[in-house]
């Protein structure tokens, strides 16, 4: 599979139309530097208010799921799919982009776990992974640096 993002994208820009932007849903862009991010273009859908910088979001359970491109951050209105990291304050059914390859810091410690321990949103608080405990968690994330909440990215494209 051949992945051609757009470069040179801005990943903390919000927008209140899909169509604002110039981006489609689920379109993939990156930013080349030390080391190169890979983020998706999606849609906010949170009830408890923002998200904010460094929060870790899902998939929506009832909006589409991973095929209309639709998060949270609220863990109980998830699959258990991981979808990426919010890089800026997104107000709520805003669309942005969210990180998904490449090292970033949380703004939630995790929930339990040290250093290269695989992740997973299974048994997490909102905002935040905790330790894969079962064959069946969706692995998303390694820890890097668990006491400052810094993770490797792995979360589908």
């Amino acid at each position: 599979m051949s992945i051609i993002p757009v470069l040179g994208i801005d990943p903390t820009k919000t927008f209140a139309s899909p169509y604002s932007s110039g981006f489609r849903l689920g379109q993939l862009g990156a930013v080349i530097g030390e080391p190169t991010k890979l983020y998706k273009y999606v849609h906010s859908i949170n009830t408890l208010g923002n998200m904010e910088a460094g929060d870790v979001c899902y998939y929506h359970k009832y909006v589409d799921r991973y095929e209309g491109s639709a998060v949270t951050f609220d863990v109980s209105f998830s699959d258990g799919i991981g979808a990426g990291i919010a890089q800026t304050t997104v107000p709520t059914l805003s669309h942005c982009w969210i990180q998904i390859r490449g090292p970033a810091t949380l703004s939630t410690a995790l929930t339990a776990g040290s250093d290269g321990d695989p992740l997973t949103p299974a048994g997490a608080g909102d905002r935040t992974l905790d330790v894969a405990a079962s064959a069946t968690d969706h692995i998303c994330a390694i820890a890097c640096d668990a006491s400052d909440k810094e993770i490797i990215c792995m979360f589908p494209y």
